[in-house]
């Protein structure tokens, strides 16, 4: 694993998985909320965000979490291991809710400073409706990705699939 991408729904735990496989894997981590937000949660827009990525696409050696429809193609395509974290709705929810009490009022670790955690209820919503809108949207990005997607549908199954790679060198 070289070129390594982490998607699934807001609260999986994409950043908290791609903190511990880039140092087990000695791989560059690139977060997207990072590279789109500015600090008072101002997004850098599209056609930044997407050169940003592209310098990145291009290297050999990454790790990137994040969905961000408007660029995954071309992370897809690059990348020779897709990591869906296809969790239960309920569960990110659970985890969305608890992040933004623990971390309220600070940015957390996969943000830049001046981005402090807050509840957005919009945001919250568009979890909650991830089954309706940007799960059929993912699912139809990643047909003809099979053979590098490893899709784990529940803590569980990750700590699994986590336990079955070799240990660090």
């Amino acid at each position: 694993m070289q070129r390594l991408l982490i998607i699934g729904p807001c609260g999986a735990g994409k950043s908290t998985l791609a903190r511990i496989l880039g140092a087990r894997l000695a791989l560059p981590i690139y977060h997207i909320d990072q590279l789109n937000w500015q600090p008072g949660w101002v997004e850098a827009g599209r056609d930044a965000l997407r050169t940003k990525l592209e310098d990145i696409v291009v290297s050999d050696r990454w790790l990137i979490d994040g969905n961000y429809g408007g660029t995954l193609d071309a992370r897809l395509d690059r990348a020779d291991t897709i990591i869906y974290l296809d969790f239960p709705i309920y569960l990110c929810l659970w985890r969305l809710a608890r992040r933004i009490y623990t971390y309220r009022g600070r940015a957390r670790p996969d943000m830049p400073d001046g981005c402090p955690e807050r509840f957005d209820p919009a945001f919250f919503w568009y979890v909650a409706r991830w089954n309706h809108g940007p799960r059929p949207r993912t699912e139809e990005r990643l047909a003809g990705q099979e053979s590098k997607l490893v899709r784990l549908r529940s803590p569980t199954e990750l700590a699994r699939w986590m336990d079955s790679l070799a240990p660090a060198a």
